[in-house]
């Protein structure tokens, strides 16, 4: 590990723990100048190959959710760390119940069902965009539920 100031080549742990997304945090000191950092450290998984409504094939890239989720949620009061909730969950479950690919299906509905519960106009940002809305019947159609489930 290189110390990220002075680029020497040694270091020593001072501290380990577990953090909730699945890595572990290390604090270094470095052996040559006496700065601290941190350092995360994340198992590397099996890439997983999303498969796309026309049959091609893409690498999982979680960067891509987040940028449909801050497009949704754009000037809403949705937090970072809900969006991050948002991705970090759906990652996990991508890596727990597929090995090698994925429809692209799976991971927009998991997504879909998660920004419903947060926040209901980016939800309906989020759909229209997803399930490729038409017209306004269709965002009748699902906007329908919502309004019968919400006291007037």
């Amino acid at each position: 590990m290189f110390c990220p100031f002075c680029r020497h080549d040694e270091t020593k742990v001072i501290d380990s723990r577990a953090s909730e997304e699945g890595s572990i945090r290390r604090r270094r000191e470095c052996l040559d100048c006496g700065r601290r950092f941190t350092t995360y450290e994340k198992v590397e998984q099996a890439p997983i190959k999303v498969i796309k409504k026309d049959g091609t094939r893409v690498p999982f890239d979680p960067a891509r959710i987040r940028s449909g989720l801050e497009k949704a949620c754009y000037k809403r009061p949705v937090s970072n760390e809900q969006i991050d909730h948002i991705i970090y969950s759906v990652e996990a479950e991508i890596y727990d119940q597929f090995e090698r690919e994925v429809p692209s299906r799976h991971i927009g509905e998991k997504v879909f069902d998660m920004l419903r519960e947060i926040d209901q106009v980016s939800f309906v940002r989020f759909a229209s965009v997803y399930r490729e809305f038409k017209d306004v019947n269709d965002f009748v159609e699902e906007l329908g539920p919502m309004l019968k489930g919400s006291p007037k």
